[in-house]
């Protein structure tokens, strides 16, 4: 059945959908307001050089201002005004059979549009505690980044991976709390992956977060800490679960942290300090 004005607000939705360049690929970013923020996923702004094309063809340099790895998610800037910005939705609203529609550029095809239905909305066992939007829309390499929006246009997620068969946004919710949130608040600038870490000595093995990449001039780069080194908590409390390290990290103004990791010794557990809040960052110390 057709749907009064679909082609109108596929198109506006295209054109508030940007072409995110970093390093060797591409992505996708959604224009949140016109002055130019442009929210995308963690793992497509990468790189020391970001670049915006919108959908009329003009190109700018973007800068980071907010970056969550835990989250996927990441806030740029561009030197520009008047943008078409999206409509967002509130996602606590989305049911399950609503139309949604994504729009991204994959592999290369700029303002693709795949259409489909939402499964469900809520968070998803293994991936934390944050609300994901799960479509059966086709989602590819390229779209990473890009909008998930109902029959209306509105967006209620930001497209970030697949699962089986399902596409999982982002929650224009949780996008919402990121962008209230104090960037340099709870940010530590590394991306972790979980890990089982044997234990010296017995047969079991204890959860560890691998470091995979540490930012430069984050509070992890102050404190020394580096790509391999594997987090197994805070002091005197190990973590069991990612979101463990997410909670570690919430509060507010200077503090901080106190984590304790393994770096090539499993039988040497080391620990280090690290600055939170906003404050300078200075050299950590790590136990000999």
């Amino acid at each position: 059945m057709a749907i009064p004005g679909f082609g109108e607000i596929a198109e506006q939705l295209r054109r508030s959908t940007v072409l995110v360049g970093a390093g060797r690929g591409n992505g996708s970013g959604i224009i949140w307001a016109g002055d130019g923020v442009i929210i995308t996923n963690a793992h497509v702004a990468r790189g020391s050089t970001i670049s915006v094309q919108l959908w009329d063809g003009r190109k700018f340099d973007a800068s980071v201002t907010s970056r969550d790895s835990q989250r996927d998610l990441a806030a740029l800037r561009v030197k520009a005004t008047n943008l078409p910005a999206a409509v967002i939705a509130d996602s606590s609203r989305v049911r399950a059979g609503e139309l949604a529609i994504a729009v991204g550029n994959p592999f290369g095809f700029v303002g693709a549009l795949s259409t489909g239905v939402v499964h469900g909305v809520g968070p998803i066992r293994g991936l934390g505690p944050q609300s994901w939007v799960q479509a059966t829309v086709r989602l590819a390499p390229g779209n990473s980044g890009g909008p998930l929006a109902d029959a209306q246009g509105r967006v209620i997620g930001v497209n970030a991976m697949v699962a089986g068969r399902l596409a999982l946004a982002i929650s224009s919710n949780t996008v919402a709390s990121f962008l209230s949130a104090d960037p340099a608040d709870g940010w530590l600038g590394m991306t972790v992956y979980p890990v089982q870490v044997p234990r010296p000595g017995t047969r079991d093995k204890a959860f560890g977060l691998v470091l995979l990449e540490v930012e430069p001039d984050s509070p992890a780069a102050s404190a020394s800490l580096l790509p391999g080194d594997i987090l197994l908590g805070t002091e005197g409390t190990p973590f069991a679960l990612i979101e463990d390290l997410s909670r570690a990290l919430r509060g507010n103004g200077p503090r901080l942290l106190r984590l304790e990791f393994l770096r090539g010794d499993y039988a040497r557990v080391r620990r280090v300090t690290l600055q939170l809040g906003g404050q300078a960052t200075t050299k950590g110390s790590v136990a000999a």
